[in-house]
């Protein structure tokens, strides 16, 4: 999932005004190379332009405006930080974490996660599978209703499914159900099948999965989102429904207009939940922020609750002092990078490669995730997370991520050989999630050290800059990041870089690549799948569809008032746990 932050009403003339005061200084702080080739030099420049952001993000400078238009919120609400969806309300055309996170408290599937990324299950009684896990025989425990009543059947997941799966349906989430047999005839625009021929039901409570080749993972895929039940109502009235979803979670939609676009959306707690993780608070107030700097700003004042994920520059030195107890700094299962597409005159082919390692090369991750985020990221060695267990760290080729001018201006050297560059290597970023430092330092590192134009171009919501991704309409860099769905290497691999994942934006495709994934998949055990994550993930590094960049803790900081406040595993706050006196 793409990491969104913060979109919505939450802010002042006064603030945008104090912003470009500050972007003004910071531009004319920065200073020009005359002599790239002098190490020191360059050194010295990167240093005076981190000194000038650092007048921005040190906490003395942090500016925030005042909330306005908030709602009144009922006793025993958490209020959340949140951004304003992307799209409706689906759970198989959902795949940014805007919409994602709300899912996944409105829906429970066959299984969940534990705070340490174990699984647990959850509507499944058991998930039995053949010997080489091509077949899974599931069973459902009984006495689950969706939010209307309906029962929550086996026929619920397999018309969920195979809605997904189905390509005239052209659902976001369709590449997760790529293994089921019966794929490739329902999955095209001209479907010749509309249904998995790989799902069958046995009776109300039993059916079978069989896939195309083995998978011993598959069972811990199934907490995510693309894989929850739907009721019947969800294929009647697709906007309807996706304004207002039924679940079967431990939050239901609050009655009447439960989302206020562009402000907040409420949940309430479904006493009718036949699961174990019940909510133990009256439910949740996802506020959608149009930056983060105010949001914090609500923290302090005690008119939000939590601030999951994303502690903004100007905070990040000071957090851990202004909630000593109710605060955490952990590593979590997510990475940052950004990415290039690769229809951007001068990116494609060998040219285009050749572009893309040096401008890798060209950053000083350490110095930035140091100065900029006081150690509250690390930089990245591959393009997973290091908190999972199934990952090897050490990738051949991983010097690409590593900082060295002299080696980047020789590859864009030989890149210029092919045909000059010209015009200005821009990246695009929300400016609604706290980014515009770093990308701002990472622009100028490239455009000192390749002698080059580049900067920053700012949207103003992540909503915004989503929508010119999926449409295929960007014209620059873009930031970009993963919050894994299931803890896995795969989930990394899967969605973003295999040929038509769910997530691969810049479609980009490599048969190699792709047969390692699914020898991967394949594999007995994630002990044995290592090894080929590793081959796989070289291949990656020589074409860099994307440039990671740092793995980000979850710094996350909460209201002293909440009791029960734990941190999961992927930097989410345990909603249904917490308390709230």
């Amino acid at each position: 999932m793409h990491r969104p932050v913060a979109s919505g009403p939450f802010h002042t003339r006064q603030k945008l005004r104090r912003k470009l005061r500050q972007r003004e200084k910071f531009r004319a702080t920065k200073l020009h190379a005359t002599a790239l080739s002098e190490k020191g030099k360059f050194t010295l420049h990167v240093r005076q332009i981190l000194a000038a952001l650092l007048a921005i993000v040190l906490p003395g400078a942090a500016l925030a405006a005042c909330s306005t238009d908030q709602q009144q919120v009922g006793a025993g609400f958490i209020v959340v930080q949140n951004s304003e969806p992307q799209s409706l309300l689906y759970t198989t055309d959902t795949n940014e974490t805007g919409g994602g996170d709300i899912l996944r408290v409105l829906y429970s599937g066959l299984v969940r996660y534990d705070t340490d990324g174990s699984m647990i299950l959850d509507h499944a009684a058991e998930i039995k599978p053949n010997e080489d896990s091509t077949h899974f025989d599931i069973t459902l425990k009984p006495g689950w209703t969706f939010h209307n009543g309906e029962p929550v059947t086996a026929q619920s997941y397999i018309d969920a499914w195979n809605y997904a799966a189905y390509g005239p349906n052209l659902q976001k989430q369709q590449s997760f159900f790529a293994n089921v047999q019966g794929f490739d005839a329902v999955s095209g625009e001209k479907a010749t099948e509309k249904t998995l021929s790989g799902l069958k039901k046995v009776d109300d409570l039993k059916f079978t999965v069989d896939l195309t080749t083995p998978d011993s993972s598959f069972p811990l895929s199934l907490g995510y989102v693309a894989f929850m039940p739907l009721p019947k109502a969800a294929f009647e009235d697709k906007k309807a429904f996706g304004e207002h979803p039924i679940g079967n979670g431990p939050y239901k939609m609050a009655e009447g207009r439960a989302w206020l676009h562009n402000n907040q959306l409420t949940v309430v707690r479904n006493d009718d939940f036949a699961g174990e993780h019940k909510a133990r608070n009256n439910g949740l107030v996802y506020r959608f922020y149009s930056d983060v700097d105010t949001a914090y700003a609500d923290l302090q004042a005690g008119r939000l609750d939590t601030l999951p994920r994303t502690i903004p520059p100007t905070a990040l030195a000071s957090f851990e002092t202004d909630f000593p107890d109710s605060s955490a700094n952990v590593p979590t299962s997510s990475s940052q990078y950004f990415a290039i597409p690769r229809n951007l005159p001068g990116f494609s082919g060998e040219e285009g490669k050749l572009r893309r390692q040096a401008i890798s090369m060209a950053i000083d991750r350490k110095l930035i995730t140091e100065k900029i985020f006081f150690d509250t990221r690390t930089p990245a060695r591959e393009f997973s997370s290091l908190t999972l267990g199934d990952l090897d760290p050490n990738v051949p080729g991983q010097e690409v991520l590593e900082y060295n001018p002299k080696k980047a201006r020789q590859l864009w050297a030989e890149a210029n050989k092919i045909a000059p560059f010209t015009g200005s290597f821009d990246i695009a970023y929300n400016a609604d999630g706290g980014h515009q430092q770093w990308v701002e330092a990472v622009t100028n590192m490239i455009g000192e050290t390749l002698g080059i134009d580049s900067h920053g171009k700012a949207y103003p919501t992540f909503k915004q800059l989503r929508d010119e991704i999926s449409n295929e309409t960007i014209t620059s860099g873009y930031r970009t990041g993963w919050a894994a769905d299931y803890p896995s290497v795969a989930n990394y691999m899967l969605p973003q870089f295999v040929t038509g994942g769910s997530s691969n934006d810049n479609h980009y495709s490599n048969p190699e690549f792709d047969k390692l994934i699914q020898e991967a998949a394949s594999a007995k055990s994630a002990e044995d799948a290592k090894p080929i994550y590793v081959k796989a993930q070289s291949v990656l590094m020589e074409d860099l569809p994307a440039i990671p960049l740092w793995y980000p803790n979850a710094s996350v900081a909460w209201n002293p008032k909440l009791r029960n406040a734990v941190v999961m595993w992927d930097g989410i706050l345990d909603y249904p746990m917490i308390e709230k006196d």
